[in-house]
């Protein structure tokens, strides 16, 4: 299902999305693996380890590469054993295009 981007049927808009993880993907490179992919869409944000096990992503880019994104997360690198995939579709607030746009994709 594609994700709505803000002002959708605007060429160009961004999107922006927060991805939670679960399964076995810590310590099998998951978070490095992600940021790889990321880069090689084009994709602004980051990615980490949460406390419950989980791994967290924020990225920010075209919704067709948000997609992509979305659809390898569910593979993910492969010592890992992905249960589930949540994504958020968020908001990108006024003034705060920049934020991410633009930005590396980094590892936290």
């Amino acid at each position: 299902m594609p994700l709505p981007a803000r002002g959708a049927g605007h060429l160009g808009q961004e999107t922006r999305v927060r991805i939670i993880v679960r399964g076995r993907v810590q310590g099998v490179w998951y978070r490095g693996s992600a940021r790889d992919e990321a880069r090689r869409l084009a994709l602004s944000g980051w990615v980490r380890n949460c406390a419950d096990g989980s791994v967290e992503i924020l990225a920010q880019g075209s919704p067709a590469a948000i997609e992509r994104l979305v659809a390898w997360c569910h593979e993910g690198p492969p010592l890992a054993r992905v249960r589930s995939v949540e994504r958020t579709v968020e908001a990108i607030p006024p003034g705060a295009e920049g934020e991410l746009a633009g930005a590396d994709f980094e590892v936290r």
